[in-house]
């Protein structure tokens, strides 16, 4: 256990990534820039790896640097929020919710309302992460669109609450193609919540499309205003953001998703009651697939 990052190494890390100086660092976290520089060399060493290259003009992080001050923000950004859930536990029932970015202001809303004698503790993250905190029990539920795509841990369930497809969204003024190839010569923004994003990617290429990749469902209904040009993405996403002088259609080129609550077991009494609701205050459709396998192959590295 010595040899793992404490929450002072951690905070080292963040804070010297973001200034690049050992002195500023210091200052930041009311250490002297010597005690500095010894903690961070000596988390050098029990890693084996350098993690910054330091002179006389600042520390700029290595690659081993910059992986390991990404990972230092979550760790800390989960510590922090453990004093919130304790705040939450003592004022009555608080459950802790996790879902990708892109499903995140869609669904926390409906949690909400349908929740109302709960607290919703709200998480964002990479669906494969957020499984793996449900199986550890730092979270109560995600809910994902891969989880017929991982190896479940044994101790969580996995139960279908609703299905969604692909659409495209077209903003005002843009025109489409013919039939057989709708998007020839155009860009086409295109976002997806599970693991097919290259698969959709060569589809639309085979139908004359320049694909654009979009981090979030937002992000391409933005990129598609300011680009002028056509988003195909999850039905659910358009409707939620589509403009009365958009259109939605369905997309040329097959595509479909199935929501999936993921709990330790047994799943909480309240997010079992809620679960049939979900899909239609999502406005998606009722789940059509049955429960995952809990043995199904990991699809490598996953992120919705």
């Amino acid at each position: 256990m010595s040899s793992l990052p404490s929450v002072e190494d951690l905070r080292l890390v963040t804070t010297l990534a973001r200034h690049g100086s050992l002195g500023a660092a210091g200052r930041e976290l009311r250490i002297s820039q010597p005690a500095a520089s010894n903690r961070l060399a000596a988390l050098e060493r029990r890693i084996g790896e350098r993690l910054f290259d330091r002179d006389t003009t600042g520390a700029r992080p290595t690659p081993a640097g910059r992986a390991l001050a990404k990972e230092a923000v979550r760790v800390l950004d989960h510590l922090e929020a453990i004093f919130d859930r304790t705040r939450a536990a003592a004022r009555g029932d608080v459950l802790s919710v996790g879902t990708f970015p892109s499903l995140a202001a869609w669904l926390f809303p409906a949690l909400v309302e349908l929740l109302r004698d709960a607290t919703v503790h709200q998480v964002t993250d990479h669906g494969n992460r957020l499984v793996e905190w449900v199986g550890e029990g730092s979270l109560d539920a995600a809910f994902v669109t891969i989880a017929n795509q991982l190896r479940l841990p044994a101790t969580t369930t996995a139960a279908p609450v609703a299905t969604d497809r692909l659409a495209v969204l077209t903003p005002s003024g843009v025109g489409l193609g013919g039939e057989r190839r709708p998007f020839a010569g155009l860009d086409v923004v295109a976002h997806t919540y599970d693991t097919s994003a290259e698969a959709l990617h060569r589809r639309l290429a085979e139908l004359g499309a320049r694909p654009r990749p979009a981090a979030t469902g937002e992000t391409a209904v933005r990129m598609g205003r300011l680009l002028g040009c056509p988003v195909v993405l999850p039905r659910g996403l358009a409707l939620a953001y589509a403009t009365q002088d958009e259109q939605v259609a369905p997309a040329p080129v097959p595509g479909r998703f199935t929501l999936f609550l993921v709990t330790r077991r047994p799943t909480p009494a309240a997010l079992a009651a809620l679960a049939g609701e979900l899909a239609g205050r999502l406005g998606l459709d009722p789940p059509s697939g049955g429960r995952p396998s809990a043995t199904a192959h990991s699809a490598g590295r996953v992120r919705a």
